[in-house]
């Protein structure tokens, strides 16, 4: 018997990547045209207003129950053991987004100029950039993920929001986004694809210039 040792990440992956892409694609056909609603929510997240408000908690809460459910427990589960714990974080999150939707006040305040930025940038990223990587990848649109249908997207969006929001909303609700940053990036890699590397940059970026800012506020004269 081998010891654990011994395995690599790739003897843990239980599905060929061409079979992963093509459950995308099925997923996507079984929802379409709710694509079109994800987006045009996602879009309104481009918008400083909206991300510092209790209306970007509530879109990015229906986002992640909507992943668990839809994406993570009706397709992924079928080829990954793990997608039944995912989507028990994914709730977690949805849960605590849903608690700050909530809120007698937003989630955010005003924002150091470097993260308002990123928000904007990373905001950006979740709509176009997964569609465009799968276009670039010769995989065509109809495997594109969707924000607000599958979870990088939509993880790449929260990033870009929370890091606009307060101190102790971060500390709430980046940690089951990062790992999920760190989760992506080890499964495209045993898939051996070529944008592997985004999901753990996106989360080490957000995570660097979150800590950058505090330390420099930490830093300021009283």
């Amino acid at each position: 018997m081998l010891e654990w040792w011994t395995y690599s990440l790739s003897d843990f992956l239980m599905f060929a990547p061409r079979t992963y892409y093509r459950l995308v694609g099925i997923a996507n056909a079984q929802a379409w045209p709710l694509q079109v609603f994800a987006l045009a929510a996602g879009a309104a997240l481009l918008a400083p207003a909206v991300r510092r408000s209790r209306l970007a908690a509530a879109i990015l809460a229906i986002a992640w129950a909507w992943v668990a459910w839809a994406w993570l427990l009706r397709h992924y589960a079928t080829i990954n053991w793990a997608a039944e714990y995912f989507a028990i974080a994914f709730l977690l999150q949805a849960a605590l987004l849903a608690a700050f939707a909530l809120r007698s006040a937003g989630p955010g305040a005003a924002a150091a100029p470097l993260l308002r930025r990123l928000g904007t940038v990373f905001v950006a990223l979740a709509l176009a950039g997964a569609p465009l990587a799968s276009v670039l990848a010769g995989r065509g649109l109809e495997t594109a993920e969707v924000f607000g249908l599958t979870p990088d997207p939509t993880v790449l969006a929260t990033l870009g929001v929370v890091a606009t929001t307060t101190p102790v909303a971060r500390a709430v609700l980046l940690p089951i986004p990062l790992a999920w940053c760190a989760i992506a990036g080890a499964t495209l890699w045993t898939m051996d694809a070529p944008e592997w590397w985004v999901m753990p940059l996106a989360g080490a970026t957000v995570l660097g210039a979150v800590l950058a800012v505090s330390r420099m506020r930490a830093a300021r004269p009283f």
